[in-house]
């Protein structure tokens, strides 16, 4: 071994010194972002002898930060929703609605009174359609504008975004993969021409003071070294810095513009949008909190059906029938809020507003806040990265030891 190490190689091997670095600077680059990311779930055997992708290994931890790091900057959460603008909502729960109320009415009449509201006539039956059909914007309107009044106390902003990333971890990988695709192609071929140069003071050295020694070891060093100079360069200086004909700044932080444009679209399109938004509201931690507010205002409906059927149909509900016909209003009512949000179209319409919204704040953005879109996935674990480029530079010097010098 010792003589692999201190043995004098032949001319072209030593030539071959920059150019190999380049490829274990490139190399390692690739392997360090590709093992960020990839895989999405364990590979191997848990908990120890396998690996999982930095970024999902940790979803939940990455997407709390994501939400307090960077939707936090972005505004409150009322600010989202009245950014969603709730009338053109409401306009379009009511046209949704509106043609399948008869449908609903009896769905709802039927499970609580059955056949005695098929054999009902029919001028009583349109009279209670009607008086649904008439109470049915004022109750939408309202129980909206009960929501964007009390939203922080019915909406769990970061469960549910936190649920979100944590059930599609590919989803938090685009955020950034998406968001930072520029950066990620300069982080891995600025491998190839860091390693090349610190090649070139590798071969010097070697010049000076031959060893095969200086293969690992140089290695570590480029594998090190590569990783974090291409990191740094991502997001340093923050501010534009003049050297001479040049101006320099972080890379990801002079496509401002561009990465703002990117990331909107992605998270007003598959994060907060209106159907998770009130799903979130109904089914959440608040949850019970939220169906309460819909069945306070849905009651007056209620009455207001009762009233349009005339005395002669009200004194045929026996003491229990108001409490059942009730309830299965409000049950009906749980089972119809997401119908009329579940249109993609509609969706992305009010994507689009609320994406203009948070593209302009983003691009107005100091640099140190705008910088924390992206750096919170380096951060977290930076060093894990920077080491396992060492470690790999460190096995290719010894690889090269055996399979090019020897």
């Amino acid at each position: 071994m010792l003589e692999l190490l201190f043995a004098d190689p032949a001319p072209w091997k030593l030539a071959s010194i920059p150019l190999t670095a380049a490829v274990i600077g490139w190399f390692t680059n690739w392997i360090a972002i590709r093992m960020t990311f990839h895989p999405l779930r364990f590979l191997g055997i848990p908990p120890w002898l396998g690996w999982q992708g930095i970024i999902p290994r940790k979803a939940e931890k990455m997407a709390r930060i994501f939400v307090d790091s960077s939707m936090r900057r972005l505004g409150s959460v009322p600010e989202l929703f009245e950014g969603m603008e709730p009338e053109v909502i409401a306009r379009h729960i009511e046209q949704v609605l509106a043609p399948r109320l008869r449908h609903y009415t009896d769905d709802v009449m039927i499970a609580s009174k059955g056949e005695t509201w098929e054999r009902a006539p029919r001028d009583l039956r349109e009279r209670v359609y009607g008086a649904v059909a008439r109470e049915l914007p004022r109750l939408v309107r309202d129980v909206l504008a009960d929501f964007g009044k009390h939203l922080e106390d019915l909406l769990d902003f970061r469960h549910m975004v936190v649920r979100r990333l944590v059930e599609d971890r590919s989803l938090l990988n685009r955020l950034f993969l998406e968001a930072g695709a520029r950066e990620f192609r300069f982080l891995i071929d600025s491998g190839f021409y860091f390693g090349f140069l610190f090649g070139v003071v590798q071969l010097a050295t070697w010049v000076i003071a031959p060893g095969r020694w200086q293969l690992p070891a140089y290695g570590l060093v480029v594998g090190w070294a590569t990783n974090w100079l291409a990191l740094n360069l991502v997001f340093r200086p923050l501010q534009p810095v003049r050297v001479g004909p040049w101006r320099l700044q972080g890379l990801f932080l002079k496509r401002q513009k561009e990465v703002a444009a990117v990331w909107c679209r992605i998270v007003t399109r598959e994060i907060l949008t209106v159907r998770r938004f009130m799903a979130s509201m109904i089914t959440g931690p608040h949850g019970e909190l939220a169906r309460a507010t819909i069945f306070r205002h849905l009651r007056p409906v209620v009455d207001e059906a009762l009233a349009a059927a005339g005395p002669l149909a009200r004194s045929a509900i026996a003491p229990g029938d108001l409490e059942r016909i009730t309830r299965s209003f409000e049950r009906k009512a749980l089972e119809v809020t997401a119908d009329p949000l579940e249109d993609e179209r509609f969706n992305d319409d009010r994507a689009a507003v609320v994406e203009r919204m948070l593209r302009e704040r983003i691009e107005e953005m100091p640099p140190e806040e705008f910088q924390e879109l992206l750096r919170p996935c380096f951060k977290e674990d930076e060093w894990i990265l920077i080491a396992l480029g060492a470690v790999l530079g460190l096995l290719a010097g010894l690889a090269q030891i055996w399979f090019v010098f020897d």
